[in-house]
């Protein structure tokens, strides 16, 4: 494109590009979630198919960002992980958040249908984005085992405020019961008064979902009757523990190493 006596316009742009060499996360969430899961019946304390309308989003970030090496969802928030040595869109904050937010956006609305037949979409839902790095393995577990925990603390007590508010209790009187209480409580209080084993609850709702790249035996071709299996790449949504080191022994593709949280690399 030729020079004109317009481009100077391009020095007021600030450079946003993201430390090299550091685990890159971009962490969206739903904006007035609360508003928009009333105004279309959510169910409380946890809609499975709201979070697995949240999942397809995230698998739609992960076909179409390969530097996106896992993710990991809860509520109406997602975490994208991206590759240390990624050097997508020159590792712009901007780009970077603008892409996946809009992306993940879309792919929610256009697949809205897919998981609430029936059920028109009233208005238009919005995500914010941010973009935040992390220098080790060590502290992007750490990270990640944050969203975990305060996944499992959140739903502990929606859990509970929810039942109560559903058989008889106001609003007031259900927080003040569970304010401030522990674990131990709040799984009593659940067992005893509704039946319920905190650790039997589906695991979507207690540990969240995790999104990564799996390489699994897949049949290619049969030949002579025998099949034909090769490794294959599979984006996968499970929903377990991370914060152990098991699930990143197991799975040591993700960041490219054991996964020991030992490792300060």
């Amino acid at each position: 494109m030729a020079n004109s006596k317009y481009e100077y316009v391009k020095s007021f742009e600030l450079s946003d590009a993201l430390l090299p060499h550091t685990w890159i996360v971009i962490r969206i969430d739903g904006k007035g979630f609360t508003r928009f899961s009333q105004a279309h019946g959510f169910t409380k304390p946890n809609d499975e198919q709201a979070l697995r309308l949240m999942n397809e989003g995230a698998r739609a970030v992960f076909e179409d960002l390969p530097d996106v090496c896992f993710g990991y969802g809860v509520s109406d928030e997602y975490s994208f992980v991206l590759k240390k040595n990624s050097k997508l869109y020159q590792r712009r904050a901007s780009k970077l958040v603008s892409i996946i937010v809009s992306l993940f956006s879309a792919t929610y609305v256009m697949k809205w249908g897919q998981y609430f037949p029936g059920k028109e979409i009233q208005y238009a839902p919005s995500f914010d984005g941010r973009a935040v790095c992390y220098p080790s393995d060590a502290i992007l577990r750490d990270y990640l085992s944050w969203r975990q925990v305060d996944c499992h603390i959140n739903n502990q007590y929606n859990t509970c405020y929810w039942n109560l508010v559903q058989s008889g209790s106001s609003p007031t009187e259900a927080q003040s019961l569970i304010k401030g209480t522990l674990a131990d409580f709040k799984n009593e209080l659940l067992h005893s008064r509704f039946g319920i084993n905190y650790n039997e609850l589906p695991p979507i709702f207690r540990k969240g979902s995790l999104i990564f790249r799996r390489k699994e035996e897949t049949v290619v071709k049969v030949e002579d009757g025998v099949p034909v299996k090769r490794l294959k790449s599979q984006v996968v949504v499970t929903h377990e523990d991370l914060i152990k080191d098991r699930f990143w022994k197991e799975n040591p593709s993700i960041l490219g190493t054991a996964g020991s949280k030992k490792s300060a690399s």
